[in-house]
C-alpha cells in the first residue's frame, strides 16, 4: 500500500505557493519512489492563481485545513455490518467469521441502528427464560427455519408473527391439551396422536424434531386449521434449545447511548471518549452516516504520523495546522530560514532566488524529468507573480535563465502572459475587505513581538482610495483582537514599482519607518518596495530587534 505524503503551501497562498505544490508533487510522483505525492492548498485560491490554473487547464489542489492524526489514517476493522432482521446465531457466527466481539447493526442504507456484543448474546442465552420470546421479538418463520436447518412441510402464512408461548410436547396428548393455547409454538417428535392434539389446539407453529415424515392426514388437518408445520433435523431437547437463538437481532442489540466515531474524529478527541467509556470497539461512521467499519484501543497503538513536505515556507506559522504532529520530510523553499523544527534529518533545499517555483523547475531540469506543458505553465506563472515580471529586487539571473525555458515549453509569450494574469489578479472590484486583506498575509514573530504583513498587487492602487478608511479600521480591529504589535498592508503598484503602505498597532510607526515611510493618517508611499521578502521583512526585523 503507497504512504501519502502531502506537498503543502503555506496559510493564505499565494500563486507560488498552489503552483510550487501541484508541481513538485508531480515530480515526485514521476521519479516513483513508491508513495503517492498529493498536493494541498490551506486556503482559497486567488484570482491570480486561478487565472493561471484555468489558463492551463489544471484543477485546485485538494484544500486541508490540518494534518492532525485522525480516524481516517487509521487501519481500522473494515467488518461488514449485520441487518437488524437476522437471527442472534447468525449473528454470532459473523462473530465468530470476522473474530470480533460485536458487530454494527445497519439498516438498508447503511446507516447505524444499534450494536449487537458477543456479552449480550451470551447474556440473552443464559439468561432467557420468557417462553413468550418468540412472540415478543417478532420472529419470523425464515430466521426460524435458517437456525433449526429445518424444511417446511405446509407454511400456512409466509410472513407469519407466531403469537403465542413456546412450548415442548412431551407429555400424553390429554396432558399436553391442557398446557396448549391457540397460537403456541410448540415442538414435539413423531406420534401421530400429539401431532393432531397440537393442530386441534390451533397452535401456530408445530416443529417436528428428528427429521421425521409427517402422516397426510396430519398435513391436511394442518391445512384446516392453519397451523405451519416444520421439520428440523435435531433432537427435541437441542431444537428447544436453538429455537430461542432464532429471534432477530434488533431485539436484544443495545440501541440506546451507542458510542461512534466519525471518520473524521480526531485521534486525542477518540482517545479520551475511550478511557471513558472503555468498549471493546466503536462503530466507524463516514460519508452519508454509513458504517464503514470499527476501531479498538489497539489501533491506536499503530496510529502513523502524517508525513508533509513543505514548499514555499518554513514558519510554523504559515504551515498547516497541526504541523507539530505530522512529520516533516522535506522542504523547499527561498525564503529566510525560520523556526521549523523536524525530528529527523530531512532533504532541506533553500536557495535565494526569486520563486520557490524556479528551484522545482531545476530539480525537473537536474534529474532530467521531461517537464510536462502544464508544469511549465504553472511554474512560469509562479516565478511571473513572484519576481512581479523578474522586476522584483529579489530576481536572480537564475530566475531570468529558468523563465526563458518554461516560455520555451508551454509555449507561452510572457510578456503577454503576464499583463494578462495581473489584469486578472489586481483588480479589487467586487472583493471584500477581508478578501483583500487575507488575499497573500503573513503573520511573524520577530523580538517576542507578533507582527503581519499582508500583500496586495493592484493595477489599480487609486481606486482603492475609497476603502482606505474601513480598511484601517479592519487592521486595527485585528490587532487589537489577535495582539499584534503592527500589521502592514502593502498595495503594490507592479509596473510603477511601489507600494501604498498602511499600518496599524502600536509600533506602526516603528515596522512603517522601517521602510523609510513617514506615516500620515496610517499611511504613506514607499517608492521601490515591491518585495516583502527582500524589501520589508530585513529592515522590519533589523528595526524590531532593535527594541528593549
Amino acid at each position: 500500500m503507497k504512504e501519502i505524503i502531502y506537498v503543502s503551501g503555506h496559510k493564505n497562498p499565494d500563486s507560488d505557493s498552489i503552483c510550487a505544490a501541484l508541481s513538485y508533487a508531480e515530480l515526485k510522483n514521476r521519479q516513483g519512489t513508491g508513495n503517492e505525492y498529493v498536493p494541498i492548498r490551506l486556503g482559497d485560491i486567488s484570482r491570480e492563481t486561478q487565472f493561471i490554473l484555468d489558463h492551463f487547464n489544471v484543477e485546485a489542489p485538494k484544500l486541508i485545513k490540518t494534518v492532525r492524526p485522525q480516524l481516517s489514517d487509521l487501519e481500522i476493522d473494515k467488518v461488514a455490518s449485520i441487518s437488524p432482521e437476522i437471527s442472534v446465531k447468525m449473528a454470532w457466527s459473523k462473530m465468530k467469521e470476522y473474530d470480533v466481539k460485536s458487530l454494527p447493526v445497519t439498516d438498508a442504507s447503511g446507516k447505524l441502528l444499534g450494536l449487537a456484543s458477543a456479552s449480550n448474546l451470551v447474556s440473552n442465552h443464559m439468561d432467557e427464560w420468557d417462553n413468550n420470546i418468540l412472540a415478543k421479538s417478532k420472529t419470523k418463520i425464515n430466521n426460524i427455519l435458517d437456525t433449526l436447518s429445518a424444511k417446511i412441510i405446509y407454511l400456512h402464512n409466509e410472513d407469519a408473527v407466531y403469537p403465542g408461548k413456546l412450548m415442548v410436547a412431551a407429555m400424553q396428548p390429554e396432558s399436553a391439551q391442557e398446557h396448549i393455547s391457540e397460537g403456541d409454538i410448540v415442538i414435539c417428535g413423531d406420534r401421530r396422536d400429539a401431532q393432531l392434539t397440537i393442530i386441534e389446539n390451533k397452535c401456530s407453529l408445530m416443529v417436528i424434531t428428528g427429521n421425521h415424515s409427517v402422516e397426510d392426514d396430519v398435513i391436511t388437518k394442518a391445512k384446516e386449521l392453519g397451523t405451519s408445520i416444520i421439520v428440523t433435523p435435531y433432537d427435541t431437547f437441542t431444537a428447544s434449545r436453538l429455537i430461542i437463538q432464532s429471534i432477530p437481532i434488533n431485539y436484544i442489540m443495545a440501541k440506546d447511548n451507542i458510542v461512534s466515531f466519525r471518520n473524521d474524529s480526531f485521534i486525542e478527541d477518540i482517545k479520551d471518549t475511550m478511557l471513558e467509556t472503555r468498549y471493546r470497539s466503536y462503530p466507524v461512521v463516514g460519508e452519508f452516516d454509513k458504517v464503514i467499519g470499527t476501531v479498538s484501543r489497539y489501533h491506536l497503538i499503530s496510529q502513523k504520523k502524517k508525513k508533509v513536505i513543505l514548499v514555499d515556507h518554513n514558519e510554523r506559522t504559515q504551515a498547516v495546522d497541526g504541523i507539530e504532529d505530522a512529520e516533516i520530510v522535506e522542504i523547499v523553499d527561498h525564503h529566510r530560514v525560520a523556526n521549523i523544527e523536524t525530528r529527523n534529518p530531512i532533504y532541506y533545499r533553500c536557495e535565494p532566488v526569486g520563486s520557490t517555483s524556479t528551484i522545482v523547475a531545476n530539480l525537473y531540469f537536474a534529474n532530467n524529468i521531461e517537464i510536462p506543458k502544464w508544469v511549465a505553465g504553472l511554474l512560469l506563472g509562479a516565478i511571473i507573480s513572484d519576481t512581479l515580471l523578474l522586476k522584483s529586487p529579489t530576481t536572480t539571473d537564475i530566475d531570468k535563465q529558468v523563465l526563458s525555458r518554461l516560455a520555451e515549453i508551454a509555449d507561452v509569450d510572457v510578456e503577454h502572459f503576464a499583463k494578462e494574469m495581473f489584469k486578472a489578479g489586481t483588480s479589487l472590484q467586487g472583493k471584500t475587505l477581508d478578501e483583500i486583506f487575507y488575499q497573500d498575509f503573513k503573520s511573524f514573530v520577530i523580538n517576542g513581538r507578533k507582527v503581519g504583513v499582508g500583500q496586495v498587487n493592484t493595477m489599480d492602487i487609486e481606486g482603492f482610495e475609497p476603502m482606505k478608511k474601513d480598511m484601517l479600521d479592519l487592521m486595527n480591529k485585528t490587532a487589537d483582537n489577535e495582539n499584534y504589535s503592527a500589521i502592514l498592508l502593502l498595495l503594490t503598484d507592479i509596473y510603477e514599482e511601489s507600494s501604498l503602505v498602511l499600518a496599524t498597532g502600536i509600533e506602526k510607526d516603528v515596522a512603517a519607518g522601517s521602510l523609510g515611510v513617514t506615516l500620515s493618517n496610517n499611511a504613506g508611499y514607499a517608492p521601490g518596495v515591491v518585495s516583502r521578502k527582500k524589501q520589508v521583512i530585513p529592515p522590519l526585523t533589523s528595526a524590531l530587534e532593535s527594541l528593549k
